[in-house]
């Protein structure tokens, strides 16, 4: 990672992503200097674990000599925090959101707009490396972006330029890959509870299924049931569903994507 000159920073909001970032910061050597969130006890919380921040009750920073502040907030409560935040001008101000544009930051009066978007999942009492995430970025003019590489690159290894279209499909491609993979998990898991079986048979077939799905086509590597067209087995999983409708909808909207999808395969090979 690269060094860079410390930068002085504050954070508005105290979620999963400002508990990791705030903190992957300071370590860097960056001075976060102030946390706001609207809950006192969150706010209170991050700036707790980092040494000389402050939490505040107001996102107001014109106080303040700032060079970065980050909002990292939910989707839907981005447009109103941006309306309500202060900053001195110049400050860069940035939002850590992978399906939003850079443009609905323009309400931030003096501020540099960019984007400092990292491409993980969070959270709070799961430690994270941050060296090997991909962190995209985009800002409203080449000083900002350079200001915003320089940070980035004290974090992580990987550090992309990246605009919001193609951010925004990479947000979605993620969604599949993170987001629904975990509800899939959450699934077989319960599952396997009702049956008094242990989650712990499933991790060797799990890592498998990781590295083989990263290193070759997931396309070509699909195995099970439906991809050998083997409907007594099927059926069979969709009659044990019965308690669970929502479950048997997905088994089989899935099952018919998969067969599907090696029909194509076949046709390309």
């Amino acid at each position: 990672m690269n060094v860079t000159q410390p930068k002085r920073i504050a954070f508005v909001g105290a979620g999963n992503v400002a508990w990791h970032l705030a903190q992957a910061l300071a370590s860097a050597g960056h001075g976060v200097q102030a946390v706001y969130s609207r809950g006192a006890s969150s706010r209170e919380a991050l700036a707790k674990v980092i040494p000389g921040a402050l939490p505040v009750a107001a996102p107001d920073f014109r106080a303040m000599a700032l060079d970065l502040v980050v909002i990292a907030v939910p989707d839907a409560a981005l447009i109103p925090v941006a309306a309500d935040l202060r900053v001195a001008p110049g400050t860069a101000v940035v939002h850590t959101s992978g399906s939003q544009p850079l443009a609905l930051l323009h309400v931030v009066e003096g501020a540099r707009t960019g984007v400092f978007y990292p491409l993980q999942t969070f959270s709070k009492g799961k430690l994270l490396d941050l060296a090997e995430v991909p962190l995209l970025l985009e800002a409203q003019d080449e000083e900002t972006l350079r200001l915003l590489e320089l940070v980035a690159g004290s974090l992580s290894n990987k550090v992309y330029r990246m605009g919001f279209e193609d951010r925004k499909r990479l947000h979605l491609a993620a969604v599949f890959a993170c987001n629904f993979t975990n509800h899939l998990l959450g699934i077989s898991r319960q599952l396997l509870q009702e049956a008094n079986l242990p989650a712990e048979l499933l991790q060797p077939l799990l890592a498998e299924t990781i590295a083989k799905a990263t290193a070759q086509d997931p396309f070509a590597v699909q195995t099970g049931p439906a991809v050998r067209g083997d409907d007594p087995v099927l059926q069979a999983h969709q009659h044990m569903l019965q308690q669970h409708p929502r479950y048997r909808e997905i088994y089989a909207l899935l099952s018919e994507s998969i067969q599907a999808r090696a029909k194509i395969e076949q046709i390309r090979h």
